[in-house]
């Protein structure tokens, strides 16, 4: 009876170099992009689509293409809807007026704001001024473009 007894399992001479491999590689992947298809490539898979006439043609576009059943489905019903013929609607955010114009807009308000308080001012003014003439005695001669409150 020779050797020794056997390490144990679980003890590092065990295991030697498959706990070294069994670490998981701490690099981290890139997320990937969505992939986006053009309305010519779409049409040519559906019209490809068409023409597969045996058993399992279809399916073997797809694995060749490497896409989903799903997405043929949804391609026929924009063909069907004229979606694949001319340009695609726009996506993502609608696109804001432009920033020349915003300011614009900012400075007529600023400019407004400013002449109601200049009319305001004035408005009192011209009250200030008819009790003053009717304390005095004093008449004055109406306009034709005065208003009547």
């Amino acid at each position: 009876m020779g050797g020794g007894a056997a390490p144990p399992p679980d003890s590092p001479a065990r295991l030697g170099d498959r706990r070294l491999r069994s670490v998981p590689d701490p690099e981290v992947v890139a997320k990937p992009k969505r992939r986006q298809y053009t309305a010519e490539y779409k049409l040519q898979i559906v019209q490809a689509a068409d023409l597969c006439k045996g058993p399992g043609a279809i399916g073997a576009l797809l694995r060749r293409e490497g896409l989903y059943f799903s997405l043929l489905g949804k391609w026929r019903k924009q063909r069907q809807l004229g979606e694949l013929s001319g340009p695609g609607k726009a996506r993502g955010r609608k696109v804001e007026a432009s920033t020349e114009l915003k300011r614009q807009v900012r400075q007529l308000e600023r400019d407004k704001a400013r002449l109601e308080r200049k009319l305001r001012h004035a408005e009192a003014i011209i009250e200030v001024q008819k009790k003053v003439s009717e304390i005095l005695g004093i008449s004055l001669a109406a306009t034709p473009d005065d208003e009547t409150d």
